[in-house]
């Protein structure tokens, strides 16, 4: 999941939107099936134990790109990991928000491609393995807020030339939309 921080302004009452975008925020191991796939790793030093907080990592400017771009493959890198996550866009400014209140600060939402260098610190991933040049593709579109009732039961897919290489579920958050967005603005 990607948290996106922009004040959405799409004219006339428009409830699409191409991405404009400031920060985006990416959080680490909120699929269930990540942390289960991540077997007795998380259970070792140095941190013995799943996250109790959000893991977030920053997506700087030279990391975002328009949907259907291509995303350059660093030198000396054989393969890349691709994962699409709901970008949660922020359309105001949002500090400690209770978790009740919280979609009353969702403009909309979009999808981002969180590329990286393949690694193995989950916990603390380097900025060289997720801050390259294009590795944040969004969009093309925002969905205005009011168009996703619930945005803790949608369908994610990801496709690589027409075959589709990875199928999940906002339902399979660790932290649902909410109660991430009250654990993130808390600090």
């Amino acid at each position: 999941m990607c948290l996106v921080s922009q004040v959405l302004r799409t004219g006339s009452g428009a409830d699409f939107a191409p991405p404009a975008l400031g920060t985006v925020y990416g959080v680490l191991a909120n699929y269930r099936g990540f942390v289960e796939a991540l077997g007795d790793a998380v259970n070792t030093a140095p941190y013995k134990a799943p996250p109790k907080a959000p893991v977030l990592y920053l997506k700087p400017r030279n990391t975002v790109i328009g949907a259907g771009m291509p995303i350059p493959v660093p030198d000396g890198v054989p393969a890349l990991e691709v994962g699409a996550c709901l970008g949660i866009v922020i359309g105001q400014t949002a500090c400690r928000v209770r978790e009740s209140e919280a979609h009353g600060v969702v403009a909309g939402y979009t999808i981002v491609n969180d590329v990286s260098v393949p690694h193995t610190n989950y916990f603390r991933p380097a900025v060289r393995f997720k801050c390259r040049d294009g590795f944040c593709p969004v969009g093309p579109w925002i969905v205005g807020a009011r168009h996703v009732p619930e945005p803790d039961r949608l369908s994610i897919r990801v496709t690589v030339e027409d075959r589709v290489v990875q199928v999940a579920s906002t339902a399979d958050l660790v932290r649902p939309v909410a109660r991430l967005l009250a654990d993130v603005t808390e600090f």
